[in-house]
C-alpha cells in the first residue's frame, strides 16, 4: 500500500464513526461481510455492503443530484446484481451545503472508501462508478486518483461541468422568457430561495405549454430547445424521422414542459447556493452563432419559415437585449470545484444514451475534446446506447460497460472491448439486449469556448 493511500485512510477515519449492521463473519483474512454505515468528520454519511464471497473489487459509487443521502449503487436491482457477483459497494452522501455538493464530493467519496477499507482490508481493485452529477464526481476522481482507483465508469455523466451546464440552460430559458413572455419579467438567476426558483420554473413551464398552440410558439420553443441542447426524441420506441421537424419539436416541447424546466430551473438555486452566486451569463453572447453551430439549426430554420417568423430578428433581439452577467467569485468557485481538466490518471469509460434530456449527450463531445487536449485520449473510451431518457440504461448494458473497463484494467489495453458489438455481446450474455451503437455526439451548443460564447 502506498504511503499516500495509507495517510488518506488515517485522515478519513480520524473523524469518522463506523457502525456495522448484519453479518460480521470473516470472508478472508482481515475482511468482514455485511452492511456498514458511518459518518465522516465533515458530517457526510456513508454506506457499504460487502458480500460474503467478495471478489476483491470495491465499487466506489457516486450518486446524482438530489438529497444528500448515502447511496452505493444506481438502484436496488443493480445493487443486488453486483453483490451477487461478489463486488463490494461503498458510497457517501456528500456534505453540502447544497445538493450541488461538488466542493466536498471527491473528498467524501475517498473518505468513505478509506473507512470501509479498514473493515475489508485493501481491495484487489477499486473502480469508481458515477451517475449523472455523480458521473462528474467520478470524472474528477479520475484526475485525483492518487493510487486509490484503478478505473472510472461514468454513466450519463455531467462531464462538461457546472459552468457549461448553467450557461447553455440559461440561454434556452432566456429565449423562452424574452421571446414568448417579454412582459412577465421572469427571474432567471440569483434566486434568493427555493420558492423563488420554483416560481420561475412554473412560469417557464407554463410558457412552453401555452406556446405550443401556435406555429410561432412552436418555432420559438424549438429555438429555446436548440440552445439547451435538447434532443428531438423524448418518448416512443423510435425517434421522429430526420426531416420531421414538427414531430421533433413536439418531442422537445413535451420534454421541456413535463420534466426539464421544472427540474433545471429549480435546480439552479442549489448550484447558486454552492457557488455563492450566479455563474452564467447572456451579455455578450452571439445568439446567431450559437444557432448556426447547433445540430438543430435546420429544424429551427424550417419551423421559423413555416410560421412566417424572422429568425434573424429574434436572434438580433436576444443578442441586443441580453444583460445577465456572472458573479466573478461564484465563477471561480464553480471552476475550481465543478469543472474537469481532462488530465486522466486512470482508464475511464463513459456511457451515455443518444437522447438524454437532462444531461445532453453533447456533453461527451466537450469532455472528449478536453481529455484529448490534455493528452489523455488513450485512457478514455466513450460508448453510446441508442435510447431516450436520462440514465435510461438496461442493467445489462451498465454491467457490460463495467466488465469492459475491468478488461482494460487487467490487460492494459482497450482493444475492442468498448466497441458497440462487443458491449452488446456482453450485455446479451448478462440477459439483456444491448443497444450500443456507433455514434458521434454533436458539438455542445453554448459551451465555454464554443462559437458565440
Amino acid at each position: 500500500m502506498s504511503m499516500r493511500r495509507w495517510c488518506g485512510r488515517v485522515l478519513a477515519l480520524a473523524g469518522s464513526v463506523v457502525v456495522a449492521i448484519g453479518s460480521t463473519a470473516g470472508i478472508a483474512a482481515g475482511t468482514t461481510s455485511g452492511h456498514f454505515t458511518g459518518r465522516l468528520g465533515d458530517g457526510a454519511t456513508w454506506a457499504a455492503d460487502v458480500p460474503q464471497s467478495w471478489n476483491g473489487t470495491t465499487i466506489l459509487y457516486s450518486h446524482g443530484f438530489g438529497p444528500l443521502n448515502a447511496q452505493n449503487a444506481p438502484d436496488d436491482a443493480t445493487k443486488q446484481a453486483l453483490l451477487g457477483s461478489g463486488y463490494a459497494l461503498v458510497g457517501s452522501s456528500y456534505s453540502g451545503p447544497s445538493w450541488w455538493a461538488l466542493a466536498s464530493a471527491v473528498r467524501d467519496q475517498f473518505g468513505a472508501l478509506s473507512a470501509v477499507e479498514q473493515l475489508t482490508g485493501p481491495p484487489r481493485r477499486t473502480i469508481a462508478w458515477g451517475t449523472s452529477m455523480g458521473g462528474l464526481v467520478s470524472a474528477l476522481e479520475a484526475e485525483d486518483a492518487g493510487g486509490r482507483l484503478d478505473g472510472v465508469l461514468s454513466t450519463c455523466g455531467l462531464v462538461a461541468g457546472g459552468l457549461n451546464l448553467n450557461n447553455y440552460q440559461l440561454d434556452g430559458e432566456y429565449a423562452l422568457a424574452h421571446l414568448l413572455a417579454p412582459g412577465q419579467n421572469i427571474k432567471l438567476v440569483r434566486f434568493a430561495s427555493p420558492d423563488e426558483a420554483n416560481a420561475s420554473a412554473a412560469a417557464l413551464t407554463k410558457i412552453a405549454t401555452d406556446a405550443q398552440s401556435t406555429p410561432a410558439g412552436q418555432a420559438r420553443i424549438a429555438l429555446a430547445a436548440a440552445l439547451m441542447n435538447e434532443p428531438t426524441w423524448f418518448t416512443g420506441s423510435e425517434p421522429p424521422a430526420p426531416a420531421d421537424y414538427a414531430g421533433q419539436e413536439v418531442q422537445q416541447q413535451q420534454a421541456l414542459s413535463r420534466m426539464v424546466l421544472g427540474f433545471v430551473v429549480s435546480g439552479r438555486y442549489q448550484i447558486e447556493l454552492a457557488a455563492g452566486g450566479n455563474t452564467s451569463f447572456t451579455a455578450g453572447v452571439a445568439y446567431r452563432a450559437l444557432v448556426n453551430g447547433s445540430t438543430h439549426s435546420r429544424q429551427v430554420r424550417a419551423l421559423y419559415r413555416a410560421a412566417g417568423l424572422d429568425l434573424d430578428a429574434d436572434l438580433t433581439a436576444l443578442t441586443r437585449d441580453a444583460d445577465i452577467r456572472p458573479d466573478p467569485q461564484a465563477v471561480r468557485t464553480l471552476a475550481r470545484t465543478s469543472m474537469v481538466t481532462g488530465r486522466l490518471r486512470v482508464p475511464t469509460l463513459d456511457i451515455h444514451t443518444t437522447a438524454d434530456q437532462l444531461v445532453p449527450v453533447e456533453q461527451e463531445d466537450w469532455y472528449g475534446k478536453q481529455v484529448y487536449r490534455a493528452g489523455g485520449g488513450t485512457s478514455l473510451r466513450q460508448a453510446y446506447v441508442d435510447g431516450t431518457g436520462h440514465c435510461a440504461f438496461q442493467q445489462a448494458e451498465s454491467i457490460a460497460a463495467l466488465h469492459a473497463l475491468e478488461s482494460r484494467i487487467e490487460t492494459g489495453r482497450w482493444g475492442d472491448v468498448a466497441e458497440p458489438g462487443r458491449l452488446n455481446e456482453a450485455a446479451a450474455g448478462l440477459g439483456g439486449a444491448g443497444r450500443y451503437v456507433r455514434f458521434d455526439p454533436p458539438r455542445l451548443t453554448g459551451g465555454l469556448g464554443e462559437p458565440g460564447r
